[in-house]
């Protein structure tokens, strides 16, 4: 009963980790209809592949200005090239954003997924069989007299075979916690990196200032 309490709750954990961390690395929702409006676009060209998530860094008004009056002011100005290298950076952290969602992908959200698709889904399945076979063996228990012994041993015999299989499954689960536990270290390390990288490009762009 312990160990479905764990698996229960480490279920609800895996989902909602799932969910929030797409929701913190999938763009606002002005941003995901100009993203639907590339990929409709793309398909009409003829092209299968759909266009990535597009960036908030890449998508700013503020960086499109910057780029627009840095043509416009030219490099004979000190001002120009400064408000087009802001552009530039915007558009670099655009691409570290992207190296961003890939990896947690990779190496976070796909083996939650996998986690919640098999090996908890697994253990569902059996605690689901053992919650019947236990209604199964306590009413013909109730009933002792009307059934046949043989019929009630049975009974038990499926109930102890499906608690040993669901304990079994609960135990190696729970012993080998120590894989989302990697999971979640390679979600902070590309977080990490992320803004590392970030940083980097700013202070260079704000050196030339």
């Amino acid at each position: 009963m312990e160990m479905e309490k764990k698996i229960e709750v480490t279920s609800k954990s895996v989902f909602d980790l799932l969910s929030k961390t797409t929701e913190y690395l999938e763009p606002g929702p002005a941003s995901q209809v100009k993203l639907n409006m590339l990929n409709t676009m793309s398909k009409i060209r003829g092209r299968v592949k759909t266009t990535g998530s597009p960036q908030t860094e890449g998508l700013t008004a503020w960086g499109d200005c910057m780029l627009r009056y840095g043509h416009e002011l030219g490099e004979e100005s000190v001002f120009g090239p400064l408000c087009s290298g802001g552009y530039e950076a915007m558009r670099q952290m655009a691409d570290v954003k992207d190296s961003l969602d890939i990896g947690v992908k990779q190496n976070f959200l796909d083996p939650l997924q996998n986690l919640q698709d098999k090996d908890l889904k697994d253990i569902m399945h059996h605690l689901k069989k053992l919650e019947g076979r236990r209604l199964d063996f306590d009413c013909k228990r109730t009933h002792q007299g009307k059934i046949p012994a043989e019929e009630i041993h049975q009974a038990m015999e499926k109930f102890e075979e499906s608690k040993e299989l669901a304990e079994r499954s609960m135990f190696n689960f729970l012993e080998n916690d120590v894989e989302q536990v990697c999971q979640l270290s390679a979600l902070i390390e590309a977080a990490l990196e992320y803004h590392r990288q970030s940083c980097e490009i700013l202070e260079e762009l704000s050196g030339k200032l």
